[in-house]
Parts: structure tokens; sequence; C-alpha cells
């Protein structure tokens, strides 16, 4: 469980919110592709953004599905080292809560490369969308992945499975899912 800071008005709040792109479904295994952070205030307001893709550490590491991600080889060739990645994107963090759609997923992949790089990255404070979305459909009776919340929001999502483009769309979906819960950061992971 993560410490918690005193409770702090979601309408206070800056948000990191971030999205990963990887070679597989397991942090253990697989690795970080693409990295993206929006940063955003409660109300949707971005205030800055980040993507960069990060280069492969072994000619014969696997890149995944490319018909999901589309990110090849070639792209990542001349792309930033994941310690180059991990520290920028460890900036950009401070001071933040750490969200995404699916935030122990995103979390869990940055926190293993991380330790894997010798660098000290530990997400605290995190706001999961996937977690607001489906705490507002107790029934499960809708789906409530990203593209299925961004439609029920309004909000649109191009380029899904792009880091970038899909930390846009969770960081535009956050607003709404803040008012619907009346929720204080505190209240989250």
């Amino acid at each position: 469980m993560a410490m918690m800071r005193e409770p702090m008005p979601a309408d206070a709040a800056r948000y990191a919110v971030v999205d990963v792109e990887t070679s597989g479904l397991r942090p253990k295994r697989d690795h970080l592709l693409q990295l993206a952070v929006v940063t955003v205030d409660a109300d949707g307001t971005v205030i800055d953004q980040w993507t960069t893709l990060v280069r492969l550490r072994h000619w014969w590491q696997r890149v995944g599905p490319r018909h999901i991600h589309g990110i090849s080889r070639r792209r990542l060739r001349k792309a930033p080292t994941l310690r180059a990645a991990l520290g920028e994107l460890a900036g950009r963090l401070d001071g933040t809560v750490f969200t995404a759609h699916n935030a122990d997923f995103d979390a869990e992949f940055i926190e293993r490369a991380a330790a894997r790089s010798g660098i000290d990255l530990i997400i605290e404070r995190r706001v999961c969308t996937l977690d607001l979305s489906r705490r507002l459909d107790p029934e499960r009776l809708l789906t409530h992945g990203l593209a299925e919340v961004c439609a029920r929001y309004g909000v649109t999502l191009t380029d899904h499975h792009d880091a970038l483009a899909d930390a846009t769309a969770t960081a535009a979906v956050l607003p709404h899912l803040l008012r619907a819960h009346r929720l204080a950061v505190a209240d989250q992971r």
C-alpha cells in the first residue's frame, strides 16, 4: 500500500497521465518500447506533454505485436536508451499523481525497467481511470477498455496504441471520471 499525504482536493492536483507501449504483457520478461506523459490539472487543461521511443538494449530483443502498436525495430534504432528515457520520465512525474488507464500495469513496467537500469523510481500515488470507470458500473454491464470509455464521454481516440495518443485520450477522460466520483486524490492507491 502506498503512503499518502494529507488529502488533496482533486482540483488542486497535477496529474501525469502516462501510457506505455511494450513488447508484451509480462513486466518480468517484456520491455518498454514507448513512453508518453500528458500532464494535466483536474479540469483536463494540458500543462505539458512528452513522448519517446525507447531503444532496444540487445539486437535480439523482440518488439512484440507490431500489428497492435506499429513500432518496428528500425524506429527504435536511434531512440534514447532506456536509462535516458526513464530519467526524463522521473523528472516529469515529480510532484504529480501518476495516472493511467490500468495504472498498475503501466507502473509495474516502469518500476521494473527502472530497477533493471539502476534508477530509483517508485510510483506511490496512483489514479487508475480503468478502476474509476469500473466503479461507476458495479454490475459490469459495460466494457471499460480505453476506446469504450472514450466513446462514453465523447472523447476522440485517434491512433489507439500509440502511447501519446492513448495518454492524451486518458487525460481527456480523467476530469469526467473525477467529477463522477467527486474523489480526493488521497482516496486512490
